[in-house]
């Protein structure tokens, strides 16, 4: 459709060691606040589990897939990634998706 949007959701699942919690949320903190600023990005947020302990979500929406993909090897992400690895209980789950139904203001 001519009037679609188009967006790309990048999301990274974390999960914290058990004593390295709030140092993994400032960690997180820190990126999403210096992502929204880069170009591209509509939005970051970051969400910790209500059900589970030392678990975050990051979701990212970006103007376009390649948007999304170039910002993976961004000096930004590879920060990020390089302090919160002592900090993680395990490897991250990321993906990156295409949208079926998504509502951003243009």
């Amino acid at each position: 459709m001519s009037g679609d949007v188009e967006v790309a959701v990048l999301t990274a699942a974390f999960t914290a060691r058990s004593d390295h919690e709030s140092d993994l949320a400032g960690v997180l903190a820190r990126y999403v606040v210096l992502t929204r600023g880069e170009p591209g990005c509509r939005n970051v947020d970051l969400l910790v589990s209500a059900t589970e302990s030392g678990q975050f979500l990051v979701i990212e929406k970006w103007d376009s897939p390649e948007i999304a993909r170039t910002h993976l090897d961004t000096e930004l992400m590879i920060g990020m990634a390089e302090a919160a690895v002592p900090l993680l209980a395990e490897k991250p789950k990321m993906d990156l998706l295409d949208t079926i139904s998504a509502h951003d203001l243009a």
